[in-house]
């Protein structure tokens, strides 16, 4: 999500990552009738949850390749640490009714019957700005956040680390993560190992650019092929 209902801060071209990300899982081969773009106002809490639940349990297969991404802002909860993805009608005041759980995220894909899942997340969890937000009155850089054990099967490509920021290119109009593991894909990078050996450094050096440290993470199996 790139505006929210409820919140100022804006995530830039969070809507163009998830829409180019779509172009590129279409040329991968999947069906149209097979993904879910939410975008704007339709990248409400419930319908998430509706897809994650519901939708997806019904069509994955076994030996299916499950491929789950996010753009927008992430949140931490100042009480507990625990790692949110904030939809479009989320409030950083009262995450755990409005936005969504990465560890529920995690625990719900690694349930489906797929071969491997991979999660992709251009957003941060640190609550210090970038594609993160924060409870009104709470301080930065909360000491620690829970993003959750990413369980077998799952595959993890996050754009920061636990107490970065995720940031964006404004003259190429994507966040940094996203740019890159797009460019890293269109290169050939064709497992989840290869694609982070080749956009993390990349990223690092962009972020340095701008006086910031950011270091994207691999989580999980990352040897499988992508196509």
């Amino acid at each position: 999500m790139e505006g929210y209902s409820g919140i100022a801060t804006k995530a830039p071209y969070a809507e163009s990552d998830a829409e180019t990300f779509k172009a590129y899982v279409r040329a991968l081969g999947v069906p149209e009738r097979n993904i879910v773009l939410l975008t704007g106002a339709k990248a409400v809490r419930s319908a998430l949850a509706k897809n994650v639940e519901a939708w997806l349990p019904r069509m994955a297969k076994p030996g299916s390749r499950v491929y789950f991404y996010f753009s927008g802002h992430g949140a931490p909860d100042v009480k507990t640490g625990q790692a949110y993805l904030v939809p479009w009608d989320g409030d950083p005041d009262f995450l755990e009714t409005t936005a969504y759980p990465l560890a529920q995220l995690y625990q719900k894909l690694s349930a489906l019957p797929a071969k491997q899942v991979l999660v992709a997340l251009d957003s941060c969890f640190s609550g210090a700005g970038g594609r993160s937000v924060l409870a009104s009155g709470a301080r930065p850089l909360v000491a620690k956040v829970e993003t959750g054990a990413v369980p077998a099967k799952l595959t993890v490509l996050a754009a920061a680390a636990s107490n970065e920021i995720s940031g964006s290119l404004d003259d190429r109009r994507h966040g940094a993560f996203t740019y890159f593991l797009l460019e890293g894909l269109n290169a050939g990078k064709s497992t989840p190992q290869a694609l982070s050996e080749y956009l993390v450094p990349l990223v690092q050096d962009e972020a340095r650019r701008l006086n910031r440290d950011q270091t994207p993470q691999l989580q999980g199996d990352g040897s499988w092929s992508l196509r």
